[in-house]
């Protein structure tokens, strides 16, 4: 019974002396809360200002750098330069197959075979036409499950062997020339990203951030480099080079590694973006890397465009340019586009922009909003430009403007891809070739 009068007269005690007291540090008196000047308010994180202007605009620029045949066909460095095309675009043909039904999510890419063609349908059926359109072998390695899944499939070749990898963490070779299955396996995870075929071995990311390495023999895993997981997975395409017996690649994080292609040990790893800002590494699409002798190029839509030291990765400069289109290499120049309709023409040795014109200026401010580069080839004397609604932009390496708009569909297209004196462009439904 006195424990319990002692312990009344605590909390009492403590009450009164606390919770009733204004001095105290527990409840007080009533008080209004401020409210901040908005005009004192510092923003932390400032976002750069989008590059949409136009730069010397009267700049005549004329080529001279070597022209460049095949750059399609294993290419290591994703450096397409200036392609041997200067076609007229006047006659068109297809090559048709059943819809693919994510083709709006996909960075579709066609694997050429001499003057052949491979690509993919929506249930994961690998196509062979000849340069006429017509099949060569049309083969399917999965079952009715997987085909549900719609797998979408990655290639490369040695003009001997089709490695594919896909969307539903499978990689199988086949024999190019009679379309026969030689092995196929099962990864742990999914994989987005460019197939590289080197001597023996061929490299892929998966959807963990992971760079693996395997036989093209038998699929054995020769080694793996891991690096840092996202939390989402990035529907853009990861870029893979091969330099040197060096091997780089970005994640979807936006950092570049560098790995010795013998024994997947890392030589060096740049991040492109602070992991603090987890809302900026969500909504990154990056670039291709594309590379020469002594620097990789990306850039991103966060309004970055780099350039890093091919040896150590340190940044040689940083450009205010938002683009996640691959870039061009011709001699000097580096050519790309912005996500807003500009041609910029940068100088790969400081980065300064040489010439900037606006490749969009006969659409309204109301039009042009709609429209999103897909992707682009710097040919003989013109740059050809893919749009999200389906439109094909000639556009004049001499001046920076626009000369022709051909419709090709009402839809999304795949960038250009060229063959000899043939261009070629993905659609939904059919690969349209123009001459």
């Amino acid at each position: 019974m006195n424990k319990i009068i002692i312990l009344a007269f605590i909390i009492f005690f403590l009450t009164a002396n606390c919770s009733l007291n204004s001095k105290s540090k527990f409840w007080t008196k009533e008080k209004k809360i401020q409210v901040e000047d908005n005009s004192t308010i510092t923003e932390i994180f400032k976002k750069d200002e989008i590059f949409e202007n136009e730069l010397n605009s009267n700049l005549k620029i004329k080529l001279s750098g070597k022209i460049i045949k095949n750059s399609f066909i294993n290419n290591f460095d994703n450096n397409n330069g200036r392609i041997n095309y200067d076609g007229n675009l006047k006659k068109s043909s297809r090559f048709r197959f059943s819809k693919i039904d994510n083709f709006n999510y996909i960075e579709p890419e066609i694997v050429f075979d001499n003057d052949n063609l491979i690509f993919f349908d929506n249930k994961g059926s690998i196509l062979k036409f000849d340069n006429s359109s017509k099949l060569i072998w049309k083969q399917n390695f999965y079952d009715k499950p997987d085909q549900k899944l719609k797998p979408l499939l990655s290639f490369a070749n040695n003009k001997e062997i089709l490695i594919v990898a896909d969307s539903i963490a499978k990689f199988y070779a086949i024999n190019i020339n009679s379309g026969d299955l030689i092995w196929m396996k099962k990864n742990s995870s999914p994989f987005n990203s460019q197939v590289k075929i080197y001597k023996d071995r061929f490299f892929v990311i998966d959807l963990n951030n992971v760079l693996r390495c395997y036989s093209i023999e038998d699929g054995t895993e020769i080694w793996q480099f891991k690096t840092e997981k996202s939390f989402i997975k990035s529907t853009k395409k990861l870029s893979l080079l091969i330099v040197d017996d060096k091997i780089f690649f970005n994640n979807s994080l936006g950092d570049i590694s560098a790995v010795d292609i013998q024994t997947g040990n890392m030589l060096w790893q740049t991040p492109t973006q602070s992991t603090a800002i987890y809302e900026d590494t969500f909504s990154l699409n990056t670039s291709d890397l594309i590379a020469s002798k002594n620097l990789i190029l990306l850039s991103n839509n966060k309004n970055e465009f780099y350039s890093l030291d091919i040896k150590n990765g340190s940044l040689n400069w940083k450009q205010k340019i938002n683009s996640s289109l691959r870039p061009t290499l011709v001699g000097d120049l580096i050519f790309t586009i912005t996500m807003e309709g500009f041609l910029v023409i940068v100088n790969k040795k400081n980065g300064n922009v040489v010439r900037s014109t606006d490749i969009f200026q006969k659409y309204s401010k109301k039009k042009r909003k709609k429209i999103v580069p897909i992707g682009f080839i710097v040919g003989t004397n013109n740059v050809y430009l893919t749009t999200n609604n389906g439109r094909l932009f000639i556009i004049d390496i001499l001046t920076g403007r626009t000369t022709t708009i051909l419709k090709i569909d009402n839809k999304k297209i795949s960038r250009p891809f060229v063959l000899n004196q043939s261009l070629f462009i993905i659609e939904q439904n059919s690969i349209i070739k123009l001459n």
